[in-house]
């Protein structure tokens, strides 16, 4: 459903945020006689909401009177926190309702042109960035949005620009309708299984946006072991690994082979090898010339070159063309140096995985490791062995620090490197004793933060406010 075809529908929304807030206000101004009748909330909310939403008429009600207030909507409009395998959203599919997020509406109503989609379960955010700079620095005119820049709906009051990269998680995914034109993903871990009720589910939702009507370029992180097992499924050859074009293809992954396969991360592609990016196996530039730290940063820059390419937008020159690009915050964030110990905020690392690339960054360095954060059932023996290994220093903070330190233990490393602290506070000051000059003091939970803390943003404040303490 297109934005535009919203006028005389009966529209609901649930839950709120930024994503809500740009619906609200581009209905009100666009199609003043379609009003929000209900607005859905899970708990209630702290305000009045309804000066918030323009809709000074509309039902405001949570709970147990959700299911019955939407089913009189023929539309509603979901935040993209609110999970789409919910049973609720089922029952109002089955009566005839549409169910559609904000971002939904404007790609169908772009119908994909001219848009990159990125996604991934870690590095979208760097990755979109990076393409939205670089494509400025090509020459193009630039939109950024999603995750990061403006809400997708935001940009209906501009000029389509010649380049649009949109940040889209697995929320905005699950029922997107329209996919983007070009459509990159970085890489495939265990990651929101409560919000999407199962790993099979995350996946599946991650990887629908391949097959979305639209998409013209699909761009693979050929290097990336999720996404090449969720390719081999079955024993069926992995199109990761078989260069630029794709001939076979996974169970459950209905891919459609005119729509070109663009990989990354592979010999014939934008690949690192020996700290060098390469293109097609030609030096480009040297990994210690770019401004992000970390080979997993530099494949991010890959598939940002990736899909420049599969837009058909030539790359501006390395290194020079990355000169003015900084990392987004809590990202590898160099927050403090005291002593001669560097203090490094990674709060956005809430996989084993992230953490894993993030300790990967610093190999000619002592680290002392903080981590631990919501139990979402991780496995961290692989990253317990990394620590294990180089004998890396490992503050535990709830709630699953603990766990971290008895797989790092059971891989080798002396008890007097495994530490465990009561919170982040308690974490710093044991980090500030243990590290010598020269070190780095690493925040990266390989958890989530809502146990303790509203986001991961939240995290890295507190941690950056306590480093430079």
């Amino acid at each position: 459903m297109r934005f535009s075809e919203l006028e005389g529908a009966r529209v609901g929304v649930w839950g709120a945020g930024r994503e809500i807030g740009s619906f609200a206000d581009q209905l009100a101004r666009r199609l003043p006689a379609t009003p929000i009748l209900v607005a859905a909330f899970d708990v209630p909310p702290d305000e009045d909401v309804r000066e918030t939403l323009k809709a000074p008429n509309a039902r405001v009600v949570c709970g147990s009177e959700v299911l019955e207030a939407l089913s009189k909507c023929e539309v509603v409009v979901r935040s993209p926190g609110v999970p789409v395998h919910r049973p609720e959203l089922g029952a109002l599919r089955e009566s005839g309702a549409i169910v559609t997020t904000a971002t939904a509406l404007w790609l169908a109503e772009r119908g994909g042109e001219g848009v990159i989609g990125v996604t991934g379960t870690k590095g979208k955010s760097t990755t979109a960035a990076l393409l939205a700079h670089l494509a400025r620095e090509a020459g193009q005119t630039v939109a950024l949005a999603g995750n990061i820049g403006a809400p997708a709906l935001d940009l209906l009051d501009a000029e389509p620009a010649q380049v649009t990269v949109v940040e889209l998680s697995s929320y905005h995914i699950a029922d997107l309708e329209v996919g983007p034109q070009v459509a990159l993903v970085t890489n495939l871990f265990r990651e929101h299984t409560d919000w999407h009720g199962s790993e099979e589910n995350y996946r599946t939702d991650k990887l629908r946006l391949l097959d979305l009507p639209g998409v013209r370029v699909r761009v693979l992180n050929g290097r990336d072991p999720g996404l090449s097992a969720a390719f081999a499924a079955g024993g069926i050859a992995a199109p990761l690994l078989t260069g630029r074009r794709a001939d076979r293809h996974a169970p459950g992954v209905p891919l459609d082979f005119s729509v070109e396969m663009n990989t990354y991360g592979v010999p014939d592609g934008w690949n690192v090898h020996d700290e060098m990016v390469l293109l097609r196996g030609v030096p480009v530039v040297s990994v210690d010339a770019l401004p992000l730290r970390g080979v997993h940063n530099a494949l991010n820059l890959c598939g940002a070159l990736a899909a420049l390419e599969a837009f058909g937008v030539s790359a501006p020159p390395l290194p020079e063309s990355l000169a003015g690009f900084r990392a987004l915050p809590h990202r590898l964030e160099p927050v403090a140096e005291r002593n001669g110990v560097l203090w490094v905020n990674d709060s956005v690392s809430t996989t084993p995985e992230s953490t894993l690339a993030a300790l990967a960054s610093f190999p000619d360095r002592e680290v002392v490791l903080i981590a631990g954060g919501q139990d979402r059932g991780q496995d961290y023996a692989e990253l317990g062995l990394a620590l294990a290994e180089a004998r890396t220093s490992v503050i535990g903070v709830p709630s699953t620090g603990p766990r971290l330190l008895v797989a790092a233990r059971a891989a080798g490393l002396e008890p007097a490197r495994t530490l465990q602290a009561a919170g982040l506070e308690e974490a710093v000051r044991i980090a500030g004793g243990l590290a010598g000059e020269g070190a780095v003091v690493l925040l990266s939970p390989a958890a989530p933060s809502y146990d303790h803390y509203r986001d991961f943003e939240e995290r890295g404040e507190r941690f950056r406010a306590l480093a430079g303490s």
